[in-house]
C-alpha cells in the first residue's frame, strides 16, 4: 500500500491481523449489546438488573472493543526523512543514518528494524502470517533503503 502522503514512499500495514481484530471487536461489542438488551431484572432468578447495569455492560463492551482496535494501529513507513514504525501503543521515527537494515529472523512473528549496537525496533506491521505481502514489503523497503541509507555497515 502506498500512502497519499508524499513524504512516505512505502507504507505497510498488517493485512490479516487487521481483519481478525476488527471482526473480534465487532463480535465483542455485539455480545455486550445482546447481553445488555437481554439481561433485565425480574423472574424467579433473584437477579435485579437495572438500566444502570445495562449501560455498564454496554460500556464495558465498548471499552473492550476499543482496546482490541488498538491492534489495528501498527504501521511501517519509509521515505526521505527516515523510517517510522508505529506498533500497538507507541511509535518511533528513525533517521536513515541509524538504520542498519530490516530483517526477519527465522521463527519470528514479525520483522525488525536493525539499529546500531545490536539494538532493534520490532515492526509489527510486517508479520509472518501475511506471507507473500510481508516478503513484498521487505523487498519494497530495499529501494528507499538503497537511496537514502548512508551504507554504513557495523556499529558506530
Amino acid at each position: 500500500m502506498t500512502s497519499t502522503d508524499t513524504r512516505w514512499e512505502l507504507e505497510v500495514r498488517p493485512a490479516k491481523m487487521r481483519l481478525w481484530v476488527i471482526l473480534g471487536a465487532v463480535f465483542v461489542l455485539a455480545v455486550h449489546i445482546g447481553a445488555a438488551l437481554v439481561l433485565r431484572g425480574g423472574g424467579d432468578s433473584g437477579v435485579h438488573l437495572r438500566l444502570a447495569d445495562q449501560i455498564a455492560i454496554l460500556t464495558i463492551g465498548i471499552a473492550l472493543s476499543g482496546a482490541l482496535l488498538l491492534f489495528t494501529r501498527p504501521r511501517f513507513r519509509a521515505g526521505a526523512e527516515g523510517v517510522a514504525v508505529r506498533n500497538v501503543v507507541a511509535g518511533r521515527h528513525v533517521p536513515w543514518d541509524e538504520v542498519r537494515g530490516l530483517s526477519f529472523p527465522e521463527g519470528a512473528p514479525w520483522a525488525r528494524l536493525e539499529l546500531p549496537y545490536d539494538e532493534y525496533v520490532p515492526v509489527v506491521a510486517v508479520q509472518a502470517r501475511d506471507g507473500r505481502s510481508a516478503v513484498d514489503a521487505l523487498d519494497r523497503f530495499r529501494e528507499p533503503e538503497a537511496r537514502y541509507s548512508r551504507g554504513v555497515v557495523g556499529d558506530d
